[in-house]
């Protein structure tokens, strides 16, 4: 009787074991390489001063070197439990990759997240890449590369904004929140849309701090279109120190397409306004991106793209960027890479080829970049 039991506690767990599958994997990317650029300055601030040219060892050609680990745990039904925690870093000094507080860093500075999957799509809770950032990549021939992308042209809106770059709390948009509430529906037809709600948690304010956006998107047959709503509270209040109070004064929106023809060739567009509504007569800037780039192998790739910037509250700042560059895969993990791009920029505009280079403001520059990149 008592082995009869044991067996049936034995059948009772394996059975256990094989309902609830889990898994954990750990994972990283190392990014980096050398870089010349033509004009450089010492931080994204309006008032700062060229200081000349800089070659320097570079992190993030394409994108920053992450380290993580991601689990899920299925539950049964087609559901299944999953989590995130993921940072980055520089290759080259090996810091940590910077946090919502000024001149902070974070160890899992771009995910920390719990959520669940299933039939009815994804929720996702935490801190994490926000989804407008991904609409902007998936609609640029250039992906949101660090170095010469819609995500460098967005940074120029951000520090026309007065971002100076030492926090992830960017005044125009986000691309990371913290505290966030993420919900993916299923894809019907090509058809998807995400909703994030991120309360802020300031006391005696219920808007006080809060971020909320709308994308929606469609993918298929080649074709690549975006649409997103930001709205931000108190990202930028001027105060010292900051005093959450609900102010509406980070909105954006943005529509974007990408085309890639069965011979390979991409096309890009897209058209982007981000203001402050508290104060629009300061900060109301559009952006203008489009995008060309040829698979002329499954090992090598090449894009361009070009990336023009106006302040509609001054018709003297203005900026233009053209950027292109190469790929070629020596495996599945690892790719090398080359890259150049050139900025001219008028007023106060400081867009940059490089995140994390600065570019002097009211100065044209010329940046070229070699590097790698390497998957384990």
């Amino acid at each position: 009787m008592k082995l009869k039991w044991v067996a049936a506690a034995a059948m009772a767990a394996l059975g256990s074991a094989a309902h609830a599958q889990s898994s954990v994997t750990l994972y990283g990317v190392v990014d980096s390489g050398l870089m010349y650029q033509s004009t450089s300055a010492a931080s994204f601030s309006p008032a700062a001063k060229n200081l000349g040219k800089v070659y320097r060892f570079k992190d993030g050609g394409i994108y920053s070197s992450i380290y993580g680990m991601k689990g899920t745990e299925d539950i049964g039904g087609g559901y299944h439990v999953n989590f995130k925690l993921q940072g980055s870093f520089d290759s080259g000094t090996g810091k940590f990759g910077l946090a919502d507080t000024t001149g902070a860093s974070a160890m899992f500075n771009q995910f920390a997240t719990v959520g669940m999957s299933g039939p009815f799509g994804s929720v996702t809770a935490g801190r994490q890449i926000v989804p407008m950032a991904y609409a902007m990549a998936e609609t640029d021939v250039r992906s949101g590369d660090y170095f010469g992308s819609i995500l460098t042209a967005w940074i120029g809106m951000n520090t026309a904004a007065g971002w100076a770059g030492a926090n992830t709390n960017g005044p125009i948009g986000a691309l990371y929140d913290s505290n966030a509430i993420v919900y993916e529906s299923p894809k019907f037809a090509g058809v998807s849309g995400l909703l994030e709600y991120a309360p802020g948690g300031v006391a005696g304010s219920f808007q006080g701090g809060t971020r909320e956006s709308a994308v929606l998107k469609y993918s298929n047959y080649g074709l690549s279109l975006a649409a997103f709503y930001y709205n931000g509270h108190d990202t930028n209040t001027g105060l010292t120190p900051p005093v959450p109070t609900g102010l509406d004064n980070n909105r954006m929106w943005y529509v974007g397409a990408k085309y890639t023809t069965l011979s390979g060739i991409s096309m890009s567009a897209s058209y982007s306004n981000g203001k402050n509504p508290a104060h629009a007569n300061l900060v109301n800037l559009d952006m203008y991106t489009a995008g060309l780039g040829y698979q002329i192998s499954p090992a090598l790739k090449v894009t361009s793209g070009v990336y023009y910037l106006k302040d509609k509250n001054s018709s003297a700042n203005k900026s233009l960027e053209v950027a292109g560059g190469g790929e070629y895969s020596l495996s599945k993990t690892t790719l090398v890479y080359a890259q150049v791009g050139w900025v001219n920029n008028h007023g106060d505009m400081t867009q940059t080829i490089a995140y994390g280079q600065p570019a002097a403001p009211g100065m044209g520059t010329t940046a070229v970049m070699l590097g790698m990149r390497h998957a384990f």
